[in-house]
């Protein structure tokens, strides 16, 4: 059987978010990174493209525009504000759009959930890594609960973990999570925290989700949320169930942890995975849709 003809894409943003990702496309299959662009050429995600050979460019969202012609899907890692502008750019070029930042402008994608309707949109929003960590889980209540009347998600990952973007789109953040978490629950009220927690040894990335519900119906929840698990774990394999469905003080507690795969970061930046692998898997169907689409095998 002959080789799958590699999707190209470009990446915008040379921090940890874009790193990883590069990292991460380097041994895809049906994936290849033609351009990585950024700010500053001094940059240690530069440095690493270099390294790897992959071309690069210091003229940011310039360098997308003038070499249009080399890819087809696109990786935003830069900011939500960045990606206002960039969003309106990449839409007159035509190329597909993987967001990777809390902007909120494209459809929200959680892959585990709902890949196959974000196959038919040109700009797809990754949400947050907390959202990819925890929308699973809620949308398994808000599937087998028939009132749920409160969800709320706290994350914590380790402080070194978050670069610049992160911590300057921390309002985003909040809000891009919980209208995810409100819109693939079903649950009208939602609150989500994120804590950079600075302990040495760093953590690794852990996410709770509590949710009040009148009548919980436990066994379904178990069953589903086995299930989510299981799905996430194809394309995340560091994501780890460590709470499974309890009920306590009334509420219902679930949480999970995220190993990471120690590509850019070490192991314990399971923030990068949750959303990189994501986003991978993502832009991975994509490439299995094109080429469908134009016979090539």
């Amino acid at each position: 059987m002959m080789a799958h003809k590699k999707l190209k894409v470009a990446i915008i943003g040379s921090g940890n978010i874009g790193t990883d990702l590069l990292v991460k496309i380097m041994r895809s299959e049906l994936l290849e990174c033609v351009l990585f662009a950024g700010r500053n050429n001094q940059s240690p995600g530069m440095q690493k493209a270099k390294d790897l050979q992959v071309h690069t460019s210091d003229r940011s969202i310039d360098a997308l525009i003038d070499e249009a012609d080399r890819y087809e899907l696109v990786f935003d890692a830069t900011s939500a504000q960045d990606h206002q502008l960039h969003a309106a750019i990449l839409k007159q070029l035509n190329k597909v759009v993987i967001d990777m930042t809390p902007s909120n402008i494209g459809g929200m994608c959680v892959p585990a959930v709902n890949m196959d309707q974000c196959l038919t949109q040109q700009n797809v929003n990754m949400v947050t890594c907390g959202g990819q960590a925890s929308i699973p889980i809620a949308y398994a209540i808000g599937q087998t609960q028939p009132d749920v009347e409160y969800i709320e998600v706290v994350s914590s990952i380790s402080s070194k973990s978050a670069g610049p973007a992160t911590r300057n789109n921390l309002d985003e953040y909040i809000e891009t999570t919980e209208m995810g978490i409100a819109q693939f629950s079903g649950c009208g009220r939602t609150k989500a925290i994120l804590n950079l927690n600075p302990a040495y040894p760093c953590i690794d990335m852990q996410t709770t989700v509590f949710a009040l519900v009148p009548n919980p119906d436990m066994e379904s929840l178990t069953l589903r949320t086995t299930e989510m698990v299981r799905t996430l774990q194809q394309y995340v394999p560091g994501y780890q169930l460590i709470v499974p469905p309890t009920l306590e003080n009334g509420r219902i507690v679930i949480m999970v942890k995220v190993e990471g795969l120690g590509d850019y970061l070490p192991p314990y930046a399971g923030n990068l995975d949750i959303i990189n692998c994501a986003a991978i898997a993502m832009a991975e169907e994509y490439a299995k849709k094109h080429e469908k689409t134009l016979g090539i095998r």
